[in-house]
């Protein structure tokens, strides 16, 4: 591909963009640098992150109460017995469970891919294993593997499928890692002083089962098998988001890490082992980070509410227009945007959930291009919104609009070829003045989510 140097000046300083590849095929036996595997998710900027497993029966709840945390981290904070949890899941029965309806939903929001957790920290695995029987197909009246179908509504709609994979923390099958950093606090029952103890003594494990096996155990029976079966079996992986690398080692870490080689075109996430085990990108959870915070390729997971896993008593939902807009500012520091669902024990999207996806969708069909394939902008944040920019074109999303009818972009210089609506596509009017760049707008904004202004420089 012919590359094309693009430069357009601020005040702040010149910007050189290189135009890149938008996307690869996932190709299997080519040998691919960095930039050909990242080339898809740097144009793509928003995912669908989904959380579901055995903890969605309990929704927060056990044994008549609340428990505090995320949904999915009910076992680990309730100190469930693994005797007692796993009895939880001969209720976990998600027969309205349609992939394609997920699968679709995402796709109309414009969302380009979906990392699922195919294992989180209870150990459940949602698809069929022969490394353990703490799986769909052998532990639930369910009965069947719930990544396939996953995949192939994936493949048919043009959706890029990747796996969570928690490779160290693992609460069920035995010589799992148990973070150490949540205790039994709250724990009400009158035998929580042997709890704590056990806890403090057995490196944050609070059941006898959870130690009959070593960690490096559990890695070779249970971890590398389970890890080679998801990316042999459900075909192309563009994904594998690893998490909470508690005790793990180098040498564990390389067990796991050499498996990528059975898909070339893999990118992961920076979980697997820190430092050593960077990966292709960081991952700031629930937060968007500053301007400059990060270098490199960063993607910010974030919940709709105020849990990972579904929590029937949270129903502190973000508006649609806070989403679109933590989309735009994550898209103007050049990261991209992992929004998380957690889908019911019967397999449904909360509606809330389906209700602002939808409102993102139609902002995203009329918005895209001001998000897709673009790069951050080295104004920052601005006082009424946020820039992204796509070669010589600024594309400035209005959050405030201005009162007065002139939207001023301080310190920018440069000639402007055209500026437009990009709803619609009316022209605009510009000038430069000692403090920047005016933009004469209508008096009233198009879109009262946020408005896009194009503006291609010369």
């Amino acid at each position: 591909m012919k590359k094309l140097l693009l430069v357009f000046s601020f005040i702040a300083g010149s910007v050189c963009v290189m135009a890149q590849p938008l996307m690869i095929d996932m190709r299997k036996g080519d040998t691919l640098t960095r930039d050909e595997r990242m080339a898809w998710w740097r144009e793509a900027r928003f995912g669908l992150f989904i959380h579901w497993g055995v903890y969605a029966v309990l929704g927060g709840e056990y044994d008549g109460r609340q428990i505090n945390k995320a949904g999915e981290w009910i076992m680990n904070r309730g100190k469930i017995p693994v005797a007692e949890y796993r009895k939880v899941a001969r209720q976990f029965n998600p027969v309205k469970y349609d992939p394609e309806a997920w699968v679709k939903m995402a796709k109309d929001a414009g969302m380009k891919y979906i990392v699922i957790t195919a294992k989180h920290h209870d150990g459940f695995a949602l698809f069929e294993s022969k490394a353990s029987k703490w799986n769909v197909v052998d532990a639930t009246p369910y009965g069947k593997d719930l990544l396939k179908p996953l995949a192939a509504a994936c493949k048919k709609y043009g959706i890029r499928l990747g796996f969570y994979y928690s490779q160290a923390q693992d609460w069920n099958n035995p010589g799992g890692a148990v973070s150490r950093k949540v205790t039994s606090e709250g724990w009400p029952n009158p035998d929580s002083a042997a709890i704590d103890a056990y806890t403090a003594a057995h490196n944050g494990h609070w059941d006898p089962a959870q130690t009959t096996d070593s960690m490096g155990g559990y890695i070779d029976k249970v971890a590398v098998p389970q890890v080679r079966e998801l990316l042999t079996h459900y075909g192309d992986v563009a994904v594998l988001w690893w998490d909470t690398p508690t005790g793990m080692t180098d040498e564990y870490a390389e067990k796991l890490h050499s498996l990528l080689a059975l898909q070339p075109a893999i990118i992961t996430n920076d979980r697997l082992k820190r430092p050593d085990f960077p990966g292709d990108y960081k991952t700031p959870e629930q937060k968007i980070p500053n301007p400059g915070e990060l270098n490199g390729d960063w993607e910010t997971c974030m919940t709709m509410n105020g849990t990972w896993g579904f929590k029937k008593n949270d129903h502190h939902w973000k508006t649609p227009a806070t989403l679109i807009h933590n989309l735009v500012d994550i898209a103007s520091k050049g990261g991209n945007y992992l929004l998380n669902v957690g889908p019911t024990p019967e397999g449904e999207i909360p509606q809330p959930s389906i209700d602002a996806l939808k409102v993102i969708g139609s902002w995203m069909k009329v918005n895209g291009e001001a998000i897709y394939g673009t790069k951050g902008s080295p104004m920052g944040p601005l006082p009424w919104g946020r820039c992204t920019t796509k070669g010589s074109t600024c594309y400035f999303t209005v959050f405030d609009w201005p009162a007065d009818g002139r939207l001023l972009v301080p310190a920018m210089q440069g000639e402007v070829r055209t500026a437009k609506l990009l709803a619609g596509g009316t022209t605009l009017q510009t000038e430069k003045t000692l403090d920047g760049l005016v933009i004469h707008v209508p008096a009233t904004a198009p879109d009262a989510l946020a408005t896009v202004i194009k503006v291609d420089m010369k």
